[in-house]
């Protein structure tokens, strides 16, 4: 065990950031009799040193104290998963080798581009995503039609019911239309980036009599929820691109590119 863990250390925060899982996540590991320390089936709430041996289903956990936080712009035709389904290729195609462990926090489906976040970090991941922390997510969103001003009212004033419950989201009229395009050999950045706050009300541009390019705010992340929300309206979702999670915004990245970045 690394030297970094001095006397001992709470074996759901240890395997928590050895596997890229939360704390939670390593507990129902240790609730359902998968890990083990030395020969002895571990327990909730158990200590370790830096002299035992943990295992995960019989595999030795090796230490993972170099924490890794990426901020990956997501082409188009990329799955961000790490199976590929079919011929389908995955984001993790375009990182090198050593990228490659890290898991998304949060996916954009095939269809989508934009900012992914890919971390070792399991309970900085939690964080992201869980529905209680109210993560602000942005995107930019082309429909194939002008949206209407009643329908605008109606996904912003008291929501669009669908089968997994209410979607209300923020929607701003965006003068540009989503730019996205497939990347095959981005280019390594790894820098620090400036990040900032959303603004609680962004300002409103474009023209009037165009309404098919919107800036979308919302702070869930249920699966495909915008394409959702309006086609239960009748609109079809041209092109989903996201610029913003939380605090990380994508700024002058390129698509493919990818960012290491501070938490």
């Amino acid at each position: 065990m690394s030297p970094q863990l001095n006397n001992t250390v709470r074996l759901n925060k240890f395997l928590a950031l050895s596997l890229g899982i939360s704390r939670r996540q390593a507990d129902d590991l240790i609730a359902a009799g998968q890990v083990v320390v030395n020969n002895t089936t571990a327990i909730l709430g158990q200590r370790i040193t830096p002299n035992d041996k943990v295992y995960k289903n019989s595999t030795l956990v090796n230490p993972q104290t170099n924490l890794i936080y990426l901020i990956f712009n997501k082409p188009v035709g990329y799955l961000s998963s790490r199976k590929s389904q079919g011929k389908i290729p995955t984001l993790y195609e375009l990182l090198p080798k050593k990228y490659q462990n890290l898991k998304s926090a949060g996916r954009l489906d095939k269809d989508s581009s934009g900012l992914i976040l890919l971390t070792n970090d399991g309970d900085f991941a939690y964080q992201m995503t869980h529905p209680k922390f109210a993560k602000t997510k942005i995107y930019k969103v082309t429909l194939d039609k002008p949206l209407t001003s009643a329908h605008q009212r109606m996904i912003t004033g008291k929501g669009i019911d669908l089968p997994d419950g209410k979607s209300q989201l923020g929607l701003v009229e965006s003068a540009l239309p989503v730019i996205s395009s497939r990347s095959d050999s981005p280019s390594l950045r790894v820098s620090s980036l400036k990040t900032r706050r959303n603004s609680d009300s962004p300002e409103t541009t474009g023209s009037a009599d165009s309404r098919t390019h919107w800036q979308v705010t919302m702070s869930e992340g249920r699966n495909r929820q915008i394409r959702r929300t309006f086609a239960a309206l009748g609109y079809n979702v041209t092109a989903l691109h996201r610029t913003q999670f939380g605090k990380y915004q994508l700024g002058n990245l390129k698509s493919g590119q990818y960012q290491e970045v501070g938490k």
